[in-house]
């Protein structure tokens, strides 16, 4: 059964009961009423989805239901139909909120369009509302996995400012999870219902990026074939997150700069500009204050956007969060892969908080999800663990994630650990780790000696 119902409204009793004959067929549950007033008192007591009303009756014109049942409840569907159809009276039903109109004699078939549009458009509204409350559900702060005072004092202040229009500037390492916390003051914000869109401003060029942020017209510049719609457009009532806002070059820090201070973006290729309400967070892992004084960072716009500061600690000073979070992505990606993975061993857990985890939280997880695709047991094991955690005299291994080191010192590092865990294996046996390399045994104490 089809659980929509409609209301149909119409003086004239022969197009009442016809339309009431036609839409009972296709399963919808039918009201009906012969005048405005009745129709509206109906939608008072009633569950009611769709309206059709005719535009010209006694009493309540069709306009003045219109108007009524949309103060009533905005969610409710109009449809006016009028054997008097005018662009004039058309225009003014779309302003105040007609789904849209039909001319009499009514054609079924545009009608049953209609209610299919209709029908689809609520399913939307419907999927996208679910969807809206599971991404709230996911991105609360509540639901953000921590047990450390420091992270307490993060998400206190994160959950301040989600109540204020203020811009917010999260700052901290790669991985450290800034987005999340972008994501966490939007939910939590009087804008959850509006977009919250994301620039990722170090995986665009220049030219690029400028059209991201605020759009472009056709033919503005080579390529531009069609007209392009910025974020700041698209995320109109919502908010806007810049990540890495360090990248942005200085000429188009003047343009972020102008949408901050006035609300006004102004398209690539267009003479005129256009008012957005967006609230924007920004974050960064650079010292923008040492950007300012070599001139790569203007300073007006740190201060606009440096309203609020939410500095998020590296994974190394918060080892407290450390375990929960190994249980959050254990349970996540043993679901993910259908293993029945419980849980994580004492020594490799020991191996993991001594770790120093350059690449944050984003590390930490790689690792996990790595190790459940690797895990023949209940229990992640030490074996488990990528090689580059520690080496054998518990020295900082190979970490990719840092560059503080040269090349040729960080493949030494590598390829020592590499040499020394072949050797473990096989007891010290050159030709058996030669094999378990790969490689001879001749080339194996050749690398011995130039690794000394």
């Amino acid at each position: 059964m089809n659980s929509f119902s409609i209301l149909v409204i119409d003086d004239e009793n022969s197009q009442l009961q016809s339309l009431k004959t036609f839409l009972s067929k296709r399963d919808y549950k039918i009201f009906t009423a012969s005048d405005g007033e009745s129709g509206f008192k109906i939608v008072q007591e009633n569950l009611i989805d769709i309206v059709l009303t005719d535009f010209k009756m006694p009493g309540w014109d069709g306009h003045t239901v219109l108007k009524n049942i949309k103060a009533l409840n905005p969610e409710i569907d109009v449809v006016v139909m009028t054997a008097f159809g005018t662009i004039e009276n058309a225009v003014n039903l779309m302003k105040d909120g007609a789904f849209d109109y039909l001319t009499k004699p009514i054609d079924l078939d545009e009608l049953e369009n209609i209610l299919n549009k209709i029908k689809e458009r609520k399913h939307l509204i419907s999927e996208n509302k679910l969807l809206r409350e599971q991404l709230q559900d996911k991105f609360r702060f509540e639901a953000i996995v921590s047990r450390s005072k420091v992270m307490e004092t993060v998400l206190s202040t994160a959950s301040r400012v989600a109540q204020t229009k203020s811009t917010a500037l999260i700052r901290g390492e790669s991985g450290t999870g800034k987005e999340l916390i972008a994501k966490a003051i939007h939910f939590a914000s009087p804008r959850k219902d509006k977009p919250f869109i994301t620039v990722n401003v170090a995986s665009l060029s220049d030219n690029l990026l400028e059209s991201e942020l605020f759009g472009h017209e056709k033919g503005s510049f080579t390529g531009a074939i069609n007209q392009r719609v910025g974020r700041f457009e698209e995320a109109n009532g919502g908010t806007i997150f810049i990540d890495e806002v360090g990248e942005i070059p200085l000429p188009i820090q003047v343009k972020l700069l102008r949408a901050i201070q006035f609300g006004e973006v102004q398209k690539i290729g267009s003479n005129s500009t256009f008012r957005t309400d967006v609230r924007i967070i920004a974050a960064t892992h650079r010292n923008l204050e040492e950007m300012i004084k070599q001139n790569e960072f203007r300073e007006d716009l740190y201060y606009r956007l440096n309203v609020v500061t939410i500095n998020l600690p590296p994974l190394r000073q918060r080892k407290d969060d450390i375990p929960i979070l190994i249980d959050h992505f254990i349970a996540k990606y043993s679901a993910v892969m259908e293993k029945p993975i419980k849980g994580i061993s004492k020594e490799a857990l020991d191996q993991l908080l001594k770790h120093e985890f350059p690449g944050n939280i984003r590390e930490l997880e790689n690792m996990i999800e790595r190790a459940i695709v690797l895990s023949r047991d209940e229990f992640i094991k030490k074996d488990d663990l990528p090689l580059s955690i520690a080496d054998k005299s518990g020295n900082r291994a190979f970490d990719p994630y840092s560059l503080e080191d040269n090349y040729e010192a960080k493949m030494k590092l590598f390829e020592k650990a590499m040499i020394s865990e072949a050797l473990n294996r096989t007891n010290g046996n050159k030709s058996a780790a030669a094999r378990l390399l790969g490689i001879t045994e001749r080339h194996l104490r050749s690398r011995l000696e130039r690794l000394d």
